[in-house]
């Protein structure tokens, strides 16, 4: 179903830019751009995947992940097919990589008011557009988060970060909170076998922090692509340096996935030596997603234990009312306290 695209320009000869991702796609009539779920036609730019849900479920937050916002709570998780970006290592290729095919499949059609009555009935404190790029379902996402923070409900983004600053503008009123996957730190990386750019990722990880949103870091660890020590030090010191070390950076191990099925499991060593790269670089919260004892959260200053958590069950044990520690009363960054 074709429905009325934002942010683009028409151009000469039926052309048309989209302006939602940094690919920024010049489209001829009857085509689409990189993502091929927005296409011109007859000189207008439409959205193929509004409301076309593959999957929507209440998810712990944690699985974002977001330490930091609203733990233990649980938000209500939504995608579209499509995907700017063709990871080689992508961990949900089967649903961000569906649009190679011309012909869109049809999945749950839900109006931004059903998905808020879901998210209500299931008990969810948040939306997160997430499991593919919420960029390329932008429409969707802005009418859903309208209706979310009418409800009290907070609108968090998992994403890649390589929408345009034009976007950000246009939501951030609406957006609380994002976790922003920052695959490597090379451009030949990015251009090579992720289809994309670096500098814009970066860019909109300084342009979110500005406008208030909080922020959270994932980076997939593969083996011979980004688990250089130099490499990782980088990344800890552009968080450090541009983010603050109050950042959260999740670290998440790699397993043989899509176009990189031959290809063995992140080795754990290497794992733990990102950690210790990124608290040597003096952030705050370095977690181990995928590796059991790795994630609890402990205070910046004493060391107290704050949040434990096994999987996705999270316990709040060393905080005081106010989100302080118990121990020697420093506060918890982020948002924890919205959950209750």
């Amino acid at each position: 179903m074709l429905f009325n695209a934002v942010l683009y320009d028409k151009l000469k000869k039926n052309y048309v830019q989209c302006n939602l991702c940094a690919h920024r796609c010049k489209i001829k009539d009857g085509n689409r751009g990189i993502c091929k779920v927005r296409e011109n036609y007859k000189g207008k730019l439409y959205t193929l995947v509004y409301g076309n849900l593959i999957s929507a479920n209440p998810d712990p937050i944690e699985k974002k992940p977001l330490y930091h916002f609203l733990p233990g709570s649980k938000s209500y998780s939504i995608a579209t097919p499509g995907c700017n970006f063709h990871c080689e290592w992508c961990q949900n290729w089967q649903i961000s990589q569906m649009y190679q095919s011309e012909e869109i499949p049809e999945f749950k059609k839900r109006s931004p008011k059903d998905v808020i009555n879901h998210a209500i009935q299931n008990g969810c404190k948040s939306i997160a557009y997430t499991y593919t790029e919420p960029t390329v379902f932008f429409e969707y996402c802005y009418d859903v988060s309208k209706l979310a923070a009418e409800h009290g409900l907070m609108n968090i983004f998992i994403t890649n970060g390589f929408m345009t600053p034009e976007v950000l503008q246009y939501i951030h009123p609406l957006l609380d909170a994002a976790n922003v996957d920052i695959k490597a730190f090379t451009e030949k990386t990015y251009k090579t076998v992720i289809g994309g750019h670096l500098e814009p990722v970066l860019e909109n990880c300084r342009l979110m922090k500005a406008m208030g949103i909080w922020l959270e870091i994932t980076t997939l660890i593969v083996p011979g692509v980004n688990d250089d020590p130099k490499e990782l030090e980088a990344i800890a010191q552009f968080i450090y340096n541009d983010l603050g070390p109050e950042t959260p950076w999740h670290i998440s191990r790699f397993f043989p996935r899509y176009q990189m099925k031959d290809m063995q499991a992140t080795d754990e060593r290497i794992l733990f030596e990102a950690k210790a790269i990124g608290e040597t670089t003096g952030l705050h919260y370095v977690y181990i997603g995928n590796i059991y004892g790795s994630s609890d959260t402990r205070c910046k200053n004493c060391g107290h234990k704050l949040i434990v958590r096994h999987g996705y069950s999270t316990r709040i044990i060393g905080l005081d009312e106010y989100g302080k520690c118990e121990n020697c009363g420093t506060s918890l960054d982020g948002a924890w306290l919205l959950a209750s």
